[in-house]
This record gives structure tokens, sequence and C-alpha cells, in this order.
């Protein structure tokens, strides 16, 4: 395989809410865990839920959490891990930081719409926002910046199978 897995190495996989972040990143890590054991899958609502939720959605809490999971991130890619990721915040700062500070960083945007992803929030994220139920919303009220160098750049605007985009990830990492 390549040397994210053999040496370790992070699949950054962003974009906004209801992009397919989850549903790839999970897709993803089930084509690589078929061969291999070194893979770990970290969710940033998932691991928001694993510090006990103890963050807001407000920007300066949004970059703590991808602090937090950059860290992890790194700790574990160190130590050979391949890592797995799918979070949405995209500062140019934090993702620059990945760059410079994670060995065999490979950054993966899931670009959308916004008309699209309002209609596949079944959450009703994206209504409740628009409609002054929730704030600190990115996209709505907080400002979604788009990745200015991603490795690979991915349109979900209309369903496509997620095992599809998992074997585009892989080509593209086996080909750097």
């Amino acid at each position: 395989m390549n040397r994210f897995v053999t040496e370790g190495g992070v699949c950054w996989i962003l974009g906004m809410s209801c992009a397919g972040k989850t549903t790839i990143s999970r897709t993803l890590h089930q084509i690589l865990k078929e061969e291999y054991t070194n893979i770990v899958l970290l969710d940033g609502d998932i691991l928001r839920n694993a510090f006990g939720n103890d963050l807001s959605h407000s920007i300066s809490d949004r970059r703590t959490q991808i602090c937090r999971i950059q860290n992890i991130a790194k700790l574990l890619s160190d130590q050979g891990v391949m890592v797995v990721i799918g979070a949405l915040y995209s500062e140019d700062l934090l993702l620059a930081w990945n760059r410079e500070n994670i060995i065999n960083y490979f950054e993966v945007y899931l670009e959308a719409d916004l008309e699209h992803l309002i209609e596949r929030d079944d959450r009703g994220l994206y209504k409740d926002a628009l409609d002054g139920k929730v704030k600190d919303v990115v996209g709505i009220d907080i400002e979604w910046n788009i990745p200015k160098n991603p490795d690979l750049i991915i349109r979900t605007n209309k369903f496509i199978d997620p095992k599809i985009s998992a074997v585009k990830i892989l080509d593209k990492m086996d080909s750097l």
C-alpha cells in the first residue's frame, strides 16, 4: 500500500455540515481495516462527545476542537498509525499547521453548494440557523473558509456512492 498506511499518516476529510464527511471517512476506514490494523477513525462529533461536550460551536471553541483533533492525529501518526479524520472547520492557519507538523498529511475537500447541503440536512441544522433558532452554524453565521490547497476535491452536490469517493481518495494517496 502507500506510505500513509505503512509509515503512519493523516487523511483529513473536510467540508461543511451534510457534505458527507462522516459517511466517506467511515467508508474509507472500513476499506482500510479490511487489510490493515493500524487505522484509526477520528470524527469531529464523536470526539466532541468523548471530551464531554465541553465546547460550544463558537469560532473560538471550534478552534479548540480542531486543535484537539490535530494533537491526537499527530500523536497517533507519529507512532505509525494511519488516521482518517472527518472534521468541519477549515481555517487556513489550522490547515497550514497540519501540513507543517504532520508527516504524510493528505487533505480532502468535500465541496458542495449550500443549497444542496440544506436539502440534505436531515437534522434541520441549516433550517434552524436560517430561522434564527440556533447560531454559530458554519455557512450561515460563521463564514466557511474554502481550503486553499487540498490534495483532492470531491464534489458532493449529488449523491455519490461513498465507496466510490473512498476509492478516489485511496487512488490519489497511492499516486503520491
